[in-house]
């Protein structure tokens, strides 16, 4: 078989890969919106195949039970979060921190139904979707080590103090997005300081890791 021949068989089996992972992506997203205003119990798949305009069997294929469909919404809000969070690596120890933590606060304010969905671990008691929310908390205690202190090899007495901090932020995010009688900044600034104490407690226990100076005000 010559290489023209070999492209002419490589090409339409690379165009419909692309094809079909462009429809999974666009059924996610029409997930995503679906399950913002409903919950997972009152929606059958008849209901999401009908919003969705495709059949059943489609949503069927891709994802081989409703679960499986709503697992990979879940998964998908995640990388979406995690994306907002990590970005800034050329910043500034104190800057990269807080656009982490503005970058975190933004997606939950933009995204409220899917950040309730991964902070409280999704419907009911799911062990998979728990992982997922377990894996977000360790991401994000990853992602503000390596803004801290420049790596995210850390001890055993960092890792606890920043997923304290994590999981207070949680509670904190989700009350505010609830009430927002705050602004996005004044929520950051709080937010901010929070982690500041926790990581001059950190210092003390562990000298080692030294929390970084606060940034100075022009003025």
């Amino acid at each position: 078989m010559n290489s023209s021949q070999q492209r002419g068989i490589d090409r339409p089996r690379t165009r419909g890969t692309d094809r079909s992972l462009a429809r999974r992506s666009e059924l996610i997203s029409i997930g995503r919106k679906l399950f913002a205003d409903r919950s997972y119990d009152t929606l059958s798949m008849d209901d999401i195949a009908k919003q969705a305009h495709v059949a059943k069997g489609l949503i069927y294929y891709y994802f081989k039970s409703k679960r499986g469909y709503y697992l990979a919404i879940v998964e998908d809000s995640v990388a979406d979060l995690i994306t907002h969070a990590a970005g800034g690596l050329s910043l500034p120890p104190v800057e990269r921190v807080q656009r982490t933590i503005d970058c975190y606060l933004r997606y939950a304010q933009d995204n409220q139904a899917a950040y309730r969905t991964i902070v409280s671990g999704g419907v009911g008691f799911d062990a998979q979707v728990h992982a997922i929310r377990d894996g977000v908390r360790e991401a994000i205690v990853a992602t503000i080590a390596e803004g801290a202190y420049g790596r995210s090899d850390i001890t055993p007495v960092v890792r606890m103090g920043l997923f304290g901090w994590v999981c207070g932020v949680e509670g904190a995010t989700l009350d505010w997005i609830d009430r927002p009688g705050l602004d996005r900044d004044t929520m950051r600034e709080l937010l901010v300081k929070m982690l500041g104490g926790a990581l001059r407690a950190i210092e003390e226990i562990d000298p080692s890791y030294a929390a970084p100076a606060p940034a100075r005000r022009d003025g």
